[in-house]
């Protein structure tokens, strides 16, 4: 080493040496009674100690053994501190978590080993490369389990009480983050880095001030916080990863030391390849998942830290402009109390049962169940938390419960989690196997329980928010017919008086024939539309019609249009009860929207027919089409349209239509590949039997 950087390397100690000894004596002062004050006099003691002896190394006096000794009693002294502050922040007679007492235990034996082979020089004096090779790892180990430590200090330590703590774990830290650096280092290339060495003694001078800070801020050092889960999941995560890198580092040094020419590259590639699965391990959802269950079986006596993941639910629920995606993350929610990858969920709409309302990670689950069948008798009934594989293996714990079959073909899918709403069944979560293979128990049932509820709550006010924001906008949409209906007895009375002066004004016969045909034919058809909506909301008696004069009455309505749908009748005894207006309206405006959406020389077709009990109208389109986003958000939102001219309320009103009749109205689309709208009706039985009419 030339002379120069040692005489930088020794001021550097000195003046380490001076700044140890300075806070020795500051604490001596102050902390003369107080046990943790003992441990840092003795952690800063021998850090001076430390500083000295490697000043007088780099001058040359000494043999690097000694300061390698003072080193390990050192950073044996700031482990000890440590591991006394995550002592005090035990419960009174509570022991050290497992994964601390392994630490505590492997630290004892490395510390006593390196002291005994820095003090005892004949140790392997055949191998002095293998010996201070070894050396270099215990060395770097015992930096990764001081890094451990500090890491834990600080996640055990409230947010508001931090403001004292985090200077002591920014300080010592560093000085493992920097000897982890420098030793790893020695391991691989087998020799210390001069310069880095060198720089050792100012950096360890630059962090007593940060130390004396958070001495002076909290002389206690100690909070009531035990060790959580999450301590438990990154303490084993960082000290896996620390260990991982140690046998890493050694592979690649025998793959150096063996190798030949080609060594150091060899031994470059492999640490590259190394650090990349480390990577990609630490960001594995699957193995993450396991360790979490794994440190939670065999460290704690329940599986769930249940304030942590509360907060974890409650946050998930309630991020986010409000209403939005409040149904993706419910499942989501859900799903990820028990590392599962998806789910989806299903709720009540109207007289339609249980449709999917929203899915997290699960878009192939497709499904519907009628509001009255046993399945969802059963659930509303038992409230049970149903585990579809331990229905096939145990299947007396269900009794007569059977699965839907759409349910029943989902070979991935799991759990079904009731959302109760006091004792409404509100809708039902079905959820993919768990990624941590987290097994089903009592414990995990009341969990899922209990959030359910809680989720099934915020989805009530949900749909409460947007039934009463619909009434709202109806309410401002009937204050404006109000207006219309004015304006159109305005115009009415005025056509009226036009047609009265033009019978006495008339000068040529033929002209004035067509004006009052055309006029005629105006009032009559505003006089028509005045009725409709001073009738409003009225309601009108529902009758026995035939479903092919309702199709031909719709197709007639369009004429207008250059494209004519091609029209498949059904039977004329294919009966349905409804108020023939009004399905009129709905089925006309479904293949209105169609023909606007495709072009003239497309194909829109209209059909009408039985099957299973149901009569089935049938519009396509092969037109422009929509995507899932777009017939999930938009296109049943009343008053939000894309059409110009358009109120939005069509759709919408067509769906409700449905839905009063007992039916259901389905949307089958996508992008550049048209649109397929199916409606659904219950046949009139006293009039329809076996396709005749009775």
């Amino acid at each position: 080493m030339p002379d120069t950087l040692l005489l930088l390397a020794a001021v550097g100690y000195g003046l380490a040496t001076l700044a140890y000894l300075g806070l020795t004596g500051l604490i001596v002062a102050s902390w003369r009674q107080r046990p943790q004050g003992r441990l840092l006099v003795l952690a800063t003691g021998l850090s001076a100690a430390w500083g000295a002896l490697s000043a007088l190394t780099a001058w040359g006096v000494l043999t690097p053994r000694l300061e390698l000794a003072a080193e390990v009693a050192r950073n044996g002294a700031w482990l000890l501190l440590l591991l006394y502050i995550l002592r005090l922040r035990l419960p009174p007679g509570a022991t050290l978590p497992a994964p601390l007492r392994l630490i505590r235990a492997l630290g004892g034996v490395l510390i006593g080993a390196l002291l005994l082979a820095s003090v005892m020089p004949f140790i392997a004096p055949e191998q002095p490369v293998l010996a201070r090779w070894a050396g270099n790892l215990g060395l770097v180990l015992l930096t990764v389990m001081g890094l451990v430590l500090v890491e834990q200090v600080y996640r055990s330590t409230r947010l508001e009480d931090r403001w004292a703590i985090k200077f002591l774990c920014l300080g010592l830290g560093g000085l493992f983050v920097y000897d982890f650096y420098l030793y790893a280092n020695a391991a691989l290339f087998n020799a210390m880095d001069a310069q880095v060495w060198a720089a050792r003694g100012y950096v360890a001078a630059l962090v007593t001030p940060l130390i004396a800070i958070s001495a002076a801020r909290n002389p206690e050092w100690a909070a009531p916080v035990g060790l959580s889960r999450s301590m438990a999941f990154h303490t084993a995560s960082l000290l896996g990863a620390g260990v991982y890198l140690l046998l890493m580092a050694g592979a690649g040094y025998y793959l150096r030391l063996f190798g030949g020419e080609w060594g150091d590259v060899v031994q470059t590639v492999f640490l590259f390849a190394a650090v990349m699965l480390l990577v990609l391990l630490m960001f594995s959802g699957t193995l993450r998942a396991r360790l979490r269950v794994f440190l939670s079986k065999h460290f704690f006596s329940y599986r769930y830290d249940y304030r942590e993941e509360w907060l974890k639910f409650t946050r998930a629920l309630t991020e986010g402009r409000p209403g939005e995606q409040l149904c993706e993350r419910a499942v989501e929610a859900l799903a990820r109390l028990l590392e599962s990858p998806g789910g989806a969920l299903w709720m009540h709409e109207g007289n339609t049962g249980y449709q999917r309302a929203s899915h997290w990670n699960w878009r192939d689950l497709n499904g519907t169940e009628p509001a009255d069948s046993p399945f969802v008798r059963w659930l509303a009934d038992k409230q049970w938390v149903v585990d579809l594989d331990e229905m096939k293996t145990r299947r007396d714990l269900y009794g007569d419960l059977d699965m839907p079959e759409w349910i029943q073909h989902a070979d991935d899918a799991w759990l079904v989690v009731p959302l109760m709403l006091h004792d409404e069944l509100l809708g039902f979560v079905v959820l993919k196997h768990s990624l941590g293979k987290v097994s089903f128990n009592w414990e995990v049932s009341d969990l899922l329980k209990v959030a359910a509820r809680q989720a099934a709550a915020h989805l009530a006010q949900m749909r409460a928010a947007n039934q009463l924001i619909v009434a709202r906008q109806f309410e401002s949409f009937n204050r404006t017919t109000t207006f219309v209906i004015h304006d159109l007895k305005n115009l009415v009375a005025q056509l009226s008086l036009l047609l009265a002066n033009a019978e006495k004004h008339k000068h040529n016969p033929e002209f004035q024939a067509d004006m009052l045909d055309t006029i005629e034919n105006a009032v009559a058809r505003m006089n028509k539309v005045l009725a409709q909506l001073r009738r409003g909301s009225d309601e009108t008696q529902a009758q026995s019609v035939a479903l092919a004069a309702i199709l031909n009455e719709a197709a007639t309505s369009k004429q207008a249009f250059k494209l004519r749908p091609a029209i498949d009748l059904p039977p004329s005894g294919l009966r349905v009860r409804a108020e023939r207006e009004r399905l009129t309206r709905a089925v006309g405006h479904l293949l209105q929207n169609a023909l606007e959406a495709t072009p003239p020389s497309g194909q829109v077709t209209l059909r009408g027919f039985e099957e299973a009990g149901q009569a089935i109208v049938e519009i396509s389109d092969n037109g422009s089409g929509m995507d899932d986003t777009f017939i999930r958000t938009r296109l049943f939102q009343p008053f939000d349209s894309t059409k110009g001219a358009g109120m939005g309320i069509g759709a919408y009103e067509c769906r409700e239509t449905i839905r009063a009749l007992g039916g259901q109205l389905e949307v089958d689309s996508a992008p550049g590949r048209g649109t397929r709208f199916r409606i659904s009706l219950p046949l009139d039985n006293h009039v329809y039997v076996g396709g005749d009419a009775a």
